[in-house]
């Protein structure tokens, strides 16, 4: 049986537990299929928590990945996007073939892109914008999935709409997007994001943000400061659910909307204005369609519209550093996340810095 190189955790805990393996190479399994040889990956909140065995936005997740028991020579390989060469094709493949260049989300329950090949259902990839390289293309697909689902199935807001959103974490992966989404594909004339740096400040910015705010102090003032010309009509939380609740029930305007990406185990909606205003609030998962098999089709057509969008200059890669996709790298990568304060994305690459073989 052929084999390959992969970075997997055979135990879940610390960063330490990212470790190289020679592992089979997948082939085709079902008829959508698509082999990819993977040429970049990123590394999104979602990779931390899936090895330290903390992840629950399904409620049994663990029980359908592939899992690594202690001692039985099980393993499970993360990576949640990524691009690459297609290297084989499924029989039901429609518009991708052998040798093209796309970039993807994956299945949350198959294993990932820390590897040289994965298995990805073509339904959820795309020709990767030409413009971008590798690892750029890679740094987009889970978070601008993410943002494009929450702003536009989610919440709803309709193009050119005289209405503002806030939008919780702007200097985020998800959250510098989702102010690209906002400004830039439905052209809200108001996009408020929340910052704590200078930096993040700039970032956000140069991101689609019209205006910022500080998530360390009160946010109604100093929304309510600013002046806005039109209402805001929703707000979306990338970070910390639980915090924002109440005041966004104060931010938002009657019948407006409210969509977080977070966990929380409450909800402290009890004597705030959410049932005075009739507000709406209402939870985005990436993963929702793939792992109930529904609209399977929807994230490819996302990608294929978002390539033309970076090829024509309205969306932008938000990749802040790329490492080397080894050991060593991807165990930066998940520091990274881990530590709260990176902006943007980072991704590795397959051939970033000297030479080009994988996990060497």
């Amino acid at each position: 049986m052929a084999e390959m190189n992969a970075i997997v955790v055979e135990e879940y805990g610390p960063i330490e537990k990212l470790v190289h393996k020679r592992v089979p190479k997948p082939s085709i399994e079902e008829e959508y299929d698509i082999l990819v040889q993977v040429k970049a990956c990123s590394v999104n909140p979602i990779d931390t928590k899936v090895r330290n065995h903390v992840y629950d936005d399904y409620p049994d997740y663990y029980d359908h990945v592939p899992q690594p028991p202690p001692g039985r020579g099980g393993y499970q390989i993360l990576g949640y996007d990524g691009s690459g060469i297609v290297s084989a094709v499924g029989p039901a493949v429609k518009g991708l073939k052998q040798g093209d260049e796309v970039y993807y989300s994956g299945s949350p329950i198959r294993h990932g892109s820390n590897a040289e090949y994965q298995l990805v259902d073509s339904r959820s990839a795309a020709l990767k914008p030409r413009n971008l390289s590798f690892v750029e293309a890679a740094a987009l697909p889970l978070t601008y999935i993410t943002a494009y689902e929450a702003l536009v199935e989610r919440l709803g807001i309709r193009k050119g709409e005289q209405a503002g959103i806030l939008i919780v974490n702007g200097a985020g992966g998800v959250g510098s997007v989702a102010s690209q989404i906002a400004r830039h594909y439905l052209k809200l004339p108001v996009v408020v994001t929340t910052t704590s740096r200078a930096e993040t400040t700039e970032f956000s910015t140069s991101m689609g943000a019209t205006h910022t705010v500080n998530h360390r102090e009160y946010l109604p003032a100093q929304v309510e400061k600013l002046g806005l010309k039109v209402p805001i009509k929703y707000v979306f939380i990338t970070h910390s659910t639980t915090p924002y609740i109440a005041p966004a029930a104060e931010i938002c305007a009657p019948f407006g909307k409210v969509c977080s990406i977070v966990q929380t185990k409450e909800l402290p909606m009890y004597g705030t204005e959410w049932m005075a205003k009739s507000l709406t609030f209402v939870w985005e998962l990436l993963g929702t369609k793939p792992w109930y098999k529904v609209d399977l089709d929807s994230h490819g057509k996302i990608l294929k519209e978002l390539a033309q969008l970076v090829e024509e200059g309205v969306v932008k890669c938000h990749l802040q550093q790329t490492l080397r996709l080894d050991v060593e790298g991807l165990r930066k990568g998940h520091e990274l996340i881990e530590g709260g304060s990176s902006m943007g994305k980072n991704a590795l690459s397959v051939d970033f810095g000297e030479g080009n073989a994988l996990f060497t």
